[in-house]
């Protein structure tokens, strides 16, 4: 095939929703390097969106909500997720709490656990981390994301490597089985990356408006098991893709 076929034809399949590198190479018969140089190409002609592990369409993308925004978004379903969360959480845990609304909820209620060790770059959960008892606290420090109040960048990189945890429960602006979780910028995908590499348990919580969204650039792939802790509103079509998955446990809070 030639390259321009091949070029428009990966064009063709990542507007019909076809986005993943992998998938992509088995689809052509191609090497990675040869995909990723093909997906380059439309990217510098504006055509797509280069994202991590694969491509968007430019039409694709979001506005990024306020941290304030999100805070009171779904907020009984966060709560509710939270608390099913909390119920993983065992006394002397030492927990990875990502940056986030929902995570900030489950913050607010580690007050019922003795003996935590909570590393975070969620700055928004400081407050209710620091009325914890008998509770250590690690602050990946570096750069502030205003938009989300977490941090990321090389500092939370380096402190993130001399750390490890025993469960890790994460949050995303959309969780998509096939891909994972679905960022705004490349730096939090690469933070919560390494994140999860460093915890033994992977939780991610995301409300029903979260499932098999991907109206972002950038992606933290789940290559481990993990649990999708979501709640009662999300409907059969919206869970079958996570079900499909052997390595996806799932979790309705409140049932």
């Amino acid at each position: 095939m030639k390259v321009a076929t091949r070029r428009q034809a990966i064009l063709n399949l990542v507007l019909s929703g076809t986005a993943n590198v992998e998938e992509l190479c088995l689809r052509f018969g191609v090497s990675e390097a040869t995909m990723r140089r093909d997906l380059t190409a439309l990217a510098e002609e504006g055509l797509i969106l280069r994202t991590y592990g694969g491509a968007a369409h430019v039409g694709l993308r979001e506005p990024e909500a306020s941290v304030e925004e999100r805070r009171y978004q779904h907020s009984q379903e966060k709560l509710a997720i939270a608390r099913a969360a909390l119920a993983h959480v065992r006394d002397n845990d030492t927990l990875l709490l990502d940056g986030g609304t929902t995570t900030c909820a489950l913050a607010e209620l580690l007050v019922e656990r003795r003996g935590l060790h909570v590393i975070t770059n969620n700055i928004l959960a400081l407050p209710a981390l620091a009325r914890l008892a008998d509770a250590k606290i690690t602050l990946l420090g570096g750069e502030l994301r205003a938009s989300s109040m977490s941090t990321f960048g090389a500092a939370a990189q380096a402190t993130l490597e001399h750390l490890s945890a025993d469960k890790i429960f994460l949050s995303a602006d959309g969780v998509v089985a096939e891909l994972g979780l679905c960022e705004a910028s490349a730096d939090q995908a690469f933070l919560k990356e390494n994140m999860i590499r460093r915890a033994a348990q992977t939780f991610v919580l995301a409300d029903a408006t979260k499932l098999g969204r991907a109206l972002q650039q950038h992606w933290s792939p789940l290559k481990g098991p993990w649990t999708l802790i979501t709640d009662s509103i999300a409907d059969e079509s919206l869970l079958t893709p996570f079900r499909a998955h052997k390595m996806i446990t799932i979790e309705i809070a409140g049932s």
